[in-house]
């Protein structure tokens, strides 16, 4: 018997410039929960175990949208896409053909409510059947018009199909090549032509496509409803403060603030980065920063505390949860915050691809009082809420696929 596991790689489209939604920004690159469209789908492949592979085909004109949107996410380089999605598909299928991938899941940008399970379901599901789609039974009364003639169909059968939708590579690289001036609308269509059966495992109601406005807020509504473990965390840090060694600064949320003394640690001493760090990690039960990155290490010397916030949050998004909100309090004397505040929340909010307003940042002093008071050093509070989804089984047995084929 060969255990052999398969090599399964994944394509997904996002060369379409989203006429039907409108606006001036691309679909797949607008922001949802402070991170671009597309950026979900490809975490979604990017942290799945069973995708050895991974490519995105783009439109020509969005290379810098692009780059922006894959920012720190170890992926190759895009592929240009055609002037239909076909043409693109094809076009991902050969950039992946020399790799030699078993099965490919071919998977539309425009849904980036793709969940770990689904990916899972119709993994396993391709390996029994060579064609396999996600799909959901109608069950919505359905209605054809035409002019004044109005006649209800019948809705027994129907399914409305999705993406990822998986293939054995050879047969699908195929026939896209042999039908590739027959128009369709997805990929499924082609094995129609062919003759080839194609298996329906189960969908997702939550892995719908992002066509017209409002859909953007209802996918929001669902990334956060199935993130229902509400947790908090908290973090608390102190630095001291020195007199400036050479090239060094003062650093407050990633930003250099002008003052005369500086903050003293193994690191940058960002002490309001290092008390958010540890609220984030504490959120997840993930110890500290500390555990992390420890200060005997001499790779952090000197490093940009930017690293372990992203880091952190990285940690959550590899859970699929999201940041819900952030909050951090500066305790010092001097210098002041205010005139800072701004541009500390807009590099809070970068870090960790949240929307200002889920970022807040304040400041006190304690009146003389203590350590911070005599303007030795500088503490930072900070409260974060994390949201982590609770698990969910989608499976692709035999009771629950069904076939079509001619």
């Amino acid at each position: 018997m060969d255990n052999k596991k398969p090599k399964i790689a994944a394509l997904i489209v996002a060369a379409g410039t989203g006429e039907r939604f409108g606006g001036g920004l691309p679909k797949q690159y607008l922001p949802l929960l402070g991170r671009p469209v597309l950026t979900w789908s490809i975490d979604s492949f990017l942290q799945h175990p069973d995708i050895s592979d991974i490519r995105v085909v783009i439109h020509a004109d969005h290379a810098a949208l692009y780059k922006q949107a894959t920012e720190g996410l170890n992926i190759p380089a895009p592929i240009i896409g055609g002037k239909s999605r076909q043409d693109s598909v094809l076009r991902g299928l050969e950039a992946l053909a020399p790799s030699k991938p078993d099965y490919v899941l071919i998977h539309d940008a425009a849904r980036p409510g793709v969940t770990p399970e689904l990916i899972s379901g119709i993994c396993a599901a391709v390996q029994i059947g060579d064609a396999v789609v996600p799909g959901l039974p109608v069950t919505d009364t359905i209605r054809r018009i035409a002019g004044d003639s109005v006649k209800t169909e019948n809705r027994d059968g129907l399914y409305t199909i999705q993406t990822p939708q998986a293939f054995k590579f050879g047969l699908i690289l195929d026939l896209h090549r042999k039908h590739r001036d027959s128009p369709v609308t997805d990929d499924a269509a082609l094995c129609e032509l062919a003759g080839q059966k194609v298996t329906i495992a189960p969908g997702d109601k939550e892995n719908f496509k992002i066509t017209h406005a409002d859909d953007l807020a209802l996918m929001e509504q669902a990334i956060a409803g199935r993130c229902g473990d509400v947790r908090t965390g908290t973090g608390y840090d102190v630095h001291r403060l020195v007199e400036p060694a050479a090239g060094r600064t003062l650093k407050l949320c990633g930003i250099d603030v002008p003052h005369d003394k500086v903050l003293e640690g193994h690191s940058d001493a960002d002490v309001a980065l290092h008390a958010l760090t540890d609220a984030l990690l504490g959120a997840i039960c993930d110890g500290d920063i500390g555990t992390h990155f420890s200060p005997k290490d001499a790779r952090w010397k000197g490093a940009d505390s930017a690293t372990f916030l992203k880091h952190a949050g990285d940690l959550i998004r590899a859970q699929g949860g999201i940041i819900s909100h952030v909050d951090v309090t500066i305790i010092c004397e001097a210098p002041k915050i205010g005139p800072h505040r701004d541009k500390m929340r807009a590099r809070l909010g970068e870090i960790l691809s949240l929307p200002l307003s889920r970022v807040s940042l304040k400041a006190t002093t304690t009146e003389g009082l203590g350590f911070t008071g005599r303007r030795e050093g500088i503490a930072a509070e900070a409260v974060a809420t994390v949201r982590l989804p609770f698990s969910r089984k989608v499976s692709a047995t035999a009771e629950n696929i069904r076939k079509w084929g001619t």
